[in-house]
């Protein structure tokens, strides 16, 4: 008896008792039961990976009509403030144009007041030359209350 057939012996008498007392079994049914530890993590961490894409496909989703809101929003604001402009511009516009015909009323009339004022000048720069002339000219009694009756008619016509 040689010393490796002892030991392959021995080795026989090991793996018989192993499958005597059901060793083989209950390791397999341990690596069965760890093979379905790793399949429910592996369908769970797909089923996370589902979720997880679902609600980042939610939150793309979420983002561009926030993104489409802000525009519309932007584009609301810029169409509000264009017509802000456009009244404010027409109401100044209605401001000067305003402005400008009171000042134009304004220089009208101080035109025609300044044109009176000279010709009332002239009168009163006429009938006095006149007077003095015709005071002059005119001798006796009958001839002062003639050119007084005069003047005053002058004057009444032109006033």
């Amino acid at each position: 008896m040689d010393a490796e057939f002892i030991v392959a012996l021995g080795f026989v008498i090991f793996v018989l008792v192993l499958g005597y007392f059901g060793v083989h079994t209950k390791l397999g049914s341990a690596l069965d039961g760890r093979i379905d530890k790793i399949k429910n993590e592996l369908a769970e961490a797909s089923r996370l990976r589902a979720e997880a894409q679902a609600l980042m496909q939610s939150f793309a989703a979420k983002t561009a009509e926030a993104e489409a809101q802000a525009a519309s929003i932007v584009a609301q604001a810029k169409a509000e403030a264009e017509a802000m402009s456009k009244e404010a511009q027409t109401r100044i516009e209605e401001y000067v144009a305003r402005r400008t015909k009171q000042a134009e009323e304004k220089i009208a009339m101080a035109e025609a007041q300044a044109a009176a004022d000279v010709r009332a000048a002239a009168v009163d720069a006429a009938i006095k030359a006149s007077e003095h002339v015709l005071k002059g000219s005119a001798a006796g009694p009958d001839g002062a209350a003639f050119v007084d009756q005069g003047i005053a008619s002058v004057k009444a016509l032109m006033n």
